[in-house]
C-alpha cells in the first residue's frame, strides 16, 4: 500500500490518456480537418481549431466526430447522420496515419510515473481513445513500458463517465476500487470514480468541456503529475 498525495492509501493507479498525460488536441484537429475536407459541402468547407476540438473531446471518437459533423451544418440533420459511415472511415484512416505526430506529453508526466512505479504501484491506462490509437500513442511517446495493462475506449462494453471501465479495469488488475487511484482530467473521469467507489485526483490543465476543472467533485487537484508525493 503507498500513500499519494498525502492521503490516498492506495495498492494501484488507473491514469487517463488525453489530457492527462498527452496533449493530444493537434492529432485532434489535423485528423479532423483531413476527414472534413474529403466529405462533400457544406462539410468540406468547414474546419475546427484547438478551442473547438478541446470542448467536445472525452466522450470517445464517435461522440467527437458526429459533433464536429453537426457544427458544420449548424444542427443536425438527415444528411449528417448518412455522412457518418463515410466520415468515420476517412477520420480512422487519418488519425492512424499521423497518431502522436502533432501531440506532446505534458511536462511532470514521465516524473510523475517514475515515481508511482518506484512505489511498486500496479499501473493502468484507461481511456474512451479506441485502442488501436491509444496503444501506439503511449508507445511513440515513451509511456507504454511503465503500465502493466492499457484499455481503450472499445475495450468494454460502456465508456467512462460509466463506472463499468474502472470496475473491469481493477478487476483486470487484482485490486479494489478504493485502493485504487483515479488520475484524470475531466467530469468523465470523476463521475466514473465516484460510481465505481475508485478515489479520484485531477489534472487542472487537461480538458473539461469547457468546464472549470476545479467545481468537478474530485478528491485532490495538481498543476502537475511532478507533484503526486509533495503534500
Amino acid at each position: 500500500m503507498t500513500r499519494v498525495f498525502g492521503h490516498f492509501d492506495v495498492d494501484a493507479a488507473i491514469i487517463d490518456l488525453d489530457g492527462t498525460m498527452v496533449d493530444t488536441l493537434g492529432d485532434f484537429v489535423v485528423a479532423l480537418n483531413r476527414m472534413l475536407a474529403d466529405l462533400p459541402p457544406p462539410h468540406r468547407d468547414f474546419t475546427v481549431d484547438r478551442a473547438t476540438v478541446a470542448l467536445l473531446v472525452g466522450k470517445g471518437s464517435e461522440h467527437l466526430l458526429s459533433s464536429v459533423l453537426r457544427l458544420a451544418t449548424g444542427a443536425a440533420t438527415t444528411e449528417t447522420d448518412a455522412l457518418f459511415a463515410a466520415a468515420w472511415h476517412s477520420y480512422q484512416q487519418h488519425y492512424q496515419t499521423i497518431n502522436g505526430q502533432y501531440a506532446t506529453v505534458y511536462p511532470g508526466v514521465v516524473t510523475g510515473l517514475q515515481q508511482l512505479k518506484r512505489q511498486g504501484l500496479k499501473l493502468a491506462c484507461l481511456t474512451n481513445k479506441p485502442t488501436a490509437f491509444a496503444v501506439p500513442l503511449l508507445k511513440a511517446k515513451g509511456l507504454d513500458g511503465f503500465f502493466d495493462l492499457s484499455f481503450g475506449g472499445d475495450a468494454f462494453a460502456r465508456k467512462k463517465p460509466d463506472p463499468l471501465p474502472l470496475l473491469e479495469t481493477c478487476a483486470a488488475l487484482g485490486t479494489v476500487p478504493q485502493r485504487t487511484l483515479m488520475i484524470g482530467d475531466s467530469s468523465n473521469d470523476a463521475q466514473a470514480a465516484r460510481a465505481a467507489g475508485c478515489p479520484v485526483l485531477l489534472v487542472t490543465y487537461g480538458y473539461n468541456h469547457g468546464e472549470p476543472i476545479r467545481a468537478v467533485d474530485a478528491d485532490a487537484f495538481v498543476d502537475s503529475l511532478a507533484q503526486l508525493f509533495e503534500a
